[in-house]
């Protein structure tokens, strides 16, 4: 007895360790937080002077210390309008567990605390462990009639909550999406088909297939294998960032040499030459040939030819820019000849046939021929939501993929063309792979939930005795602080190989590869985080038992596996504490930002991207892992009662913390429009199932003195409790999945409703094509816009969008401007015509500019977003 004693006494010294850890963590970090706050804007209050004037926060707090009265009275509802819908449903999401969990934490600690110790025998049990479900006697077996009554009370209350949340859910997407400025974009009228037959890749045929649905057709795009252009594409981004930061370093030893000549004080002429005639200077006439920038052309520039970096970034961008015209002129071209030989003939396009045709074009197989998968725009959104469920083709499989609500930026252009058979095997091996990889990760997360007990691990492993010897507090921390660290640190690895899983699926959007995400890390941290843990923790804390009384092993289960509690205790106490003021201070991004800043903020677009840009989060992991907190508390929120207080103050300060960061900090670019919380409410359903499973088990395996069952009729009742949970689910997903995702007929007079004019032809004037810019006063032509007053600022679109739609960045995309700062000595403009003159497109400031000591900074946006979206970013004063 004295053994398991001892092994149990750790729990208490564990929680005592890690509260108190924690606890110096929190109010270290938040008075740093609280010090430092108004100093960096920067950091802690971006989205104050980085987002346009129409979307900008006030300042936090203008009193240093009154800054969490100010989150206290922020209203939650504002990120929707800052961040959109993920970002509200999180924080949805934060607040329901808060109202959850306060209702069951006050009366689990008013009821079952005393229930679980009062007059039990304490003398050889840990304090801490007095308060759970294995502390009482198989004998008393009355008090259990507590434990059943709250399980069911429990339950009721979440099953509540889970509907009205998403009644909400419903209701707040659905007014999102018919929203006049959501309802107009390109984003709400789009929808993406893939596994199309040959048959259809023709927009005639696509246009007459969907040509019947309210409003009709505006825009088809049909994907194509571009095959080498992506790759010119990606190398012309390459070479313009090379040149932008070798031409700012050219400018830089530059302006470094002239202060050197004046501060040496040499000659008059020198000084005359690179101060009192700068207009006239060339940069050969400054900066030596050894001084010049050069790279190598091997890997990661470690070996093979040395190059002068700006004329090879120079011919580099020629040579692409020449790549991708050329291709471009080819794809237009067989558009051309597709709609000819589909009656869709013009004079001009006669010309070009005949050409053709003499050439032996028409006989030859298409350089870039179509993909399976196409982008259709409709004029009104309802089509688009009718054509997502309706049944496109009559044989299996074919254009079965239907996706909407997606964002040209949202796309992964390389999953556009697969077979959807291929498809279908992907599928399944890429969750072979996941699960191989749960079978595979069971071994290190097993390790880490030992460690959680090693009290007893070294009670009973000859080799790891001396642990025993060790002082409490060390134990403590080695039990209660070194577990939940590392495999905090074991789950960061996880997603980056879950991600890749998702993306060779064949996943056509980035934010279904995180929706992807979401159920495979939670089922990972269920398993791994959860289940395996908790039973290695309570296996290893009755190792003892079981060694000398097999027999024994389902009454020491029941003992122990409660007591396994205290690991999950102590992870909620790190994530309560030491992870919110964590999350405020942010002292990684603020020590990344000067490093980016004083380090790497060589180019003025690197400075406007370390300034301007903003944190993000990725919700596919952020989501899963709040998720796993409540499965943790909901699952034993009756065996061990005390996690019920620290899960309520967890997500009470998790509620605070990400309230202020997605409306003070963080700007979202994508959005699901809150596609992530039902996925979590299915989350809270398998704590249920978990807490309910575990809890009718310990009623099963209880025995009393003369080692019979105790309390077979309670485990009953849990097993019925069960029935009605997954019979209220079936009920749930019935109501509520078919709203989800697609809207309503009976909502189509809310959406945003253009006036279409008759066009003088029904295909080609409503129909481009990839290479073809979209002619916008065309567009105008066919589309009024019937706004309604509202407000023009919720009106803004992307300009981006707008301007090219869903085509190919590598068949649309224009060259970006290579964008120079404007220096002491007038040199950026001489290198500014010497790549004109190459055929490059480069813009000297005015909104970057080079000191006397060849440091840049920046006072608006580059000059590509500028042409595209005129209320650019500016700081605030």
């Amino acid at each position: 007895m004295s053994n398991i004693s001892s092994a149990g006494s750790a729990s208490t010294a564990s929680f005592k360790a890690a509260l108190v850890f924690n606890a110096i963590v929190f109010g270290v970090e938040l008075g740093v937080f609280t010090l430092i706050r108004p100093y960096f804007k920067s950091v802690y209050e971006p989205r104050t002077y980085v987002p346009p004037p129409a979307k900008r926060v006030k300042p936090l707090s203008n009193n240093m210390f009154l800054w969490p009265w100010a989150i206290y009275k922020a209203d939650y509802r504002a990120i929707i309008k800052a961040n959109g819908m993920d970002a509200y449903f999180f924080v949805r999401f934060l607040r329901m567990m808060v109202v959850v969990f306060l209702p069951i934490w006050l009366i689990s600690w008013a009821v079952l605390l005393p229930v679980n110790r009062v007059g039990t025998d304490v003398s050889n049990v840990d304090s801490l462990n007095t308060f759970t479900f294995g502390n009482v006697p198989p004998d008393q077996k009355g008090r259990y009639a507590a434990h059943l009554i709250l399980a069911w009370v429990f339950t009721a209350w979440i099953l509540y909550n889970i509907r009205v949340e998403m009644n909400h859910f419903i209701t707040m997407r659905q007014i999102h999406l018919v929203e006049p400025s959501h309802s107009k974009s390109l984003q709400a009228n789009t929808i993406l088909v893939t596994g199309v037959p040959v048959k259809y890749l023709t927009h005639e045929a696509l246009y007459h297939l969907f040509k019947d649905l309210p409003g009709g057709v505006k825009k088809i795009w049909i994907n194509r294998n571009l095959k080498e252009l992506p790759e010119v594409y990606d190398r012309r981004m390459t070479a313009c960032a090379k040149l932008e930061s070798a031409e700012t370093a050219l400018l830089r030893t530059a302006a470094k040499l002239r202060a050197e000549l004046i501060k040496k004080g040499k000659g008059a002429e020198q000084q005359e030459l690179v101060v009192s005639s700068s207009d006239d200077v060339a940069s050969a006439d400054v900066v030596p040939t050894d001084q010049r920038p050069t790279h190598r052309l091997g890997f990661l520039g470690l070996w093979g030819k040395k190059v002068d970096s700006i004329e090879w970034a120079r011919e580099e961008i020629r040579v692409c820019n020449e790549l991708l015209d050329e291709g471009r002129r080819t794809i237009k071209q067989e558009d051309s000849v597709n709609d000819i030989e589909h009656g869709h003939l013009t004079k001009g396009k006669e010309a070009i046939l005949k050409k053709m045709r003499i050439a032996g074009g028409s006989e030859q197989q298409s350089k870039y021929p179509p993909l399976n998968s196409a982008f259709i725009t409709f004029y009104r959104q309802i089509s688009t939501h009718l054509a997502a469920q309706a049944l496109l083709h009559h044989k299996p499989y074919c254009m079965s993929g239907k996706y909407f609500e997606l964002k040209p930026d949202d796309v992964i252009w390389s999953n556009l063309g697969m077979n959807p058979y291929e498809q279908k095997v992907r599928m399944a091996l890429s969750y072979a792979a996941t699960g191989a990889l749960i079978i595979f990760w069971t071994f290190p997360v097993a390790l880490i939930g030992a460690i959680s007990s090693i009290s007893s691990v070294c009670s009973e492993v000859r080799w790891l005795n001396w642990i025993c010897s060790l002082p409490d507090a060390v134990k403590g921390i080695i039990s209660g602080v070194l577990p939940p660290v590392l495999l905090a640190v074991l789950l960061m690895l996880l997603p980056i190989v879950l991600r890749l899983f998702a993306k060779f699926e064949g996943i056509p959007q980035k934010t279904g590869v995180e929706l992807s995400l979401m159920s495979r890390f939670f089922i990972f941290q269920v398993i791994h985080s959860f289940l395996i843990v908790t039973l290695s923790s309570g296996v290893v804390s009755s190792l003892n038992g079981f060694l000398h009384n097999p027999t024994s092993i389902p009454s020491l289960l029941a003992k122990y596996l409660p007591q396994a509690s205290t690991f999950f205790l102590t992870y909620i106490i790190l994530q309560g504490l030491s992870g919110t003021a964590g999350g405020f201070l942010q002292i990684v991004t603020l020590v990344i930002y000067y490093v980016k800043l004083f380090i790497f903020g060589s180019t003025p677009r690197s400075v406007y991207d370390v300034k301007y840009g903003t944190s993000n989060v990725a919700w596919g992991t952020l989501f899963p892992m709040t998720t796993l907190l409540s499965v943790i508390a909901i699952g034993y929120s009756v065996i061990s009662p005390i996690i019920n207080g620290l899960a309520f103050l967890t997500f009470l300060l998790f509620y605070f913390l990400y309230k202020y960061l997605f409306i003070w900090v963080y700007q979202e670019n994508t959005d699901t429009g809150g596609l992530f919380f039902p996925k979590a409410m299915q989350h809270l359903f398998v704590g249920l199932y978990i807490g309910q499973v575990c809890l009718a088990a310990l009623f099963f395996l209880s025995r009393d003195s003369n080692n019979k069952a105790a309390a077979v009729p309670e485990g009953g009742l849990m097993i019925a409790l069960i029935a009605i949970t997954a019979f209220y689910q079936l009920i749930i997903n019935n109501s509520f999945d078919p709203l989800e995702k697609a809207l309503p007929l009976s909502l189509a007079d809310k959406m945003y409703m253009p006036v279409i004019a008759a066009p003088a032809s029904a295909g080609p004037s409503i129909i481009t094509t990839d290479g073809d810019i979209p002619d916008k006063q065309s567009d105008d032509a066919h589309v009024v816009a019937n706004t309604g007053g509202v407000d023009s600022q919720e009106n803004e679109t992307n300009a981006e969008e707008d301007t090219y739609g869903f085509a190919h960045p590598a068949v649309s995309r224009p060259q970006r401007t290579v964008w120079l700062p404007r220096d002491p000595l007038g040199l950026a403009e001489k290198e500014e015509q010497a790549s004109k003159d190459a055929g490059i497109d480069v813009s000297v400031g005015p909104d970057a500019v080079m000191n006397e000591e060849g440091k840049v900074d920046i006072t608006g946006p580059p000059p590509d977003v500028r042409a595209l979206n005129d209320s650019w970013l500016e700081q605030d004063t």
